[in-house]
C-alpha cells in the first residue's frame, strides 16, 4: 500500500498496479497515514513502513515543476500542483523577515538576510516568475563560493521545504508510523538532507530511550523503550553512486517496534 502527494506519481503507480495485484496506491500525505490505514481496514498493525522523503528524480528532471534550477521553468515547487501556494506566489508577497527566516531555518543559508533583501528589491521592478530568474538573482547576490555546488542550492531546498511544509509532515508521519507498527514491525526512513535526517535520528533515539535526559541519570521504570535502532545509518556504496549519483546525500535509518 503506497501513498504519494504527486498526481504524476499516482499515475505511474496505477500502471504498477497492473503488474502486481498485491500493490495499490492512493494520493495522499503520509502525515495522514492513520486515516488511510483505517480506510484500508488494517486493524492489527503494520509489519513495515518505508518513508522515502524529499523530491523524486521525475520531479527534478521536469523544468515545469519548478524544483530545480538546472532548467528554466515556472516557480512552483509544490508536491501537489493542485494544492497550496506556489513558490512564485509566496515570493511575490512574503515579507523580508519571513524570507530571511525560511532561507536560514530550512536551507541553513548564511547569506539569507542579503538574499531576502535582494528578492524584495527585485520584485518591486519585476515579478519573479521562473527558476532561472531566482537562481541568477541568488548567484548575483552571493557569487559562486563552493566548488561543484550552485549558490542557489540551499535556497531552493529551503523554499521547497517551506512550500510543502515537509518537516512538520515528517514529524507527524514519524509519530504516526511508530504508533501504527505492530511489535516486531520495522520503520525505514530514507532522507536526503541534514534537516530531515536530524529529525529522524532524534525521533528514533527518543523512542529508544524515552525520558532519558542524560546517560548518567536513572530512567523512570514506567518509561519503556518503544523502538530499537537496527544498525547504524546506511549510505550508498561507491558502486551505487557510480550508477545513481543522486544517492550521494541519501541516509537510511532502520528501527524495530518493541513489544
Amino acid at each position: 500500500m503506497a501513498l504519494d502527494r504527486d498526481p504524476e506519481a499516482i499515475a505511474t503507480g496505477k500502471e504498477l498496479e497492473k503488474d502486481d495485484f498485491r500493490f495499490s496506491i492512493v494520493q495522499g500525505n503520509f502525515a495522514d497515514l492513520e486515516r488511510y490505514v483505517r480506510e484500508w481496514g488494517v486493524e492489527e498493525g503494520l509489519d513495515g513502513i518505508l518513508l522515502d522523503l524529499g523530491v523524486s528524480s521525475p520531479q527534478l528532471d521536469d523544468p515545469g515543476r519548478g524544483f530545480s534550477f538546472m532548467g528554466d521553468g515556472p516557480l512552483d515547487m509544490r508536491m501537489n500542483p493542485l494544492q497550496g501556494v506556489s513558490a512564485k506566489e509566496w515570493l511575490a508577497e512574503a515579507p523580508e523577515r519571513e524570507l530571511t527566516r525560511v532561507l536560514w531555518e530550512f536551507g541553513e543559508e548564511r547569506h539569507a538576510r542579503r538574499i531576502a533583501r535582494n528578492i524584495v528589491m527585485a520584485r518591486q521592478k519585476q515579478r519573479l516568475e521562473t527558476t532561472g530568474q531566482l537562481a541568477r538573482l541568488i548567484e548575483n547576490t552571493i557569487g559562486r563560493r563552493e566548488k561543484n555546488k550552485h549558490p542557489a542550492t540551499r535556497c531552493f531546498q529551503a523554499i521547497r521545504i517551506f512550500i510543502n511544509d515537509e518537516l512538520a509532515h515528517l514529524a507527524t508521519g514519524l509519530a504516526t508510523a511508530i504508533e501504527l507498527l505492530r511489535p516486531g514491525g520495522r520503520l525505514v526512513v530514507i532522507s536526503f538532507h541534514s534537516l530531515e535526517d536530524r529529525l529522524v535520528k532524534r525521533t528514533i533515539k527518543e523512542a529508544a530511550r524515552p525520558g532519558q535526559v542524560r546517560k548518567n541519570i536513572p530512567q523512570h521504570p514506567d518509561l519503556k523503550p518503544i523502538l530499537k535502532p537496527i544498525g547504524r545509518a546506511i549510505k550508498a556504496s561507491e558502486t551505487e553512486l557510480s550508477v545513481n549519483p543522486r544517492a550521494r546525500s541519501a541516509v537510511m535509518r532502520v528501527a524495530e517496534k518493541l513489544g
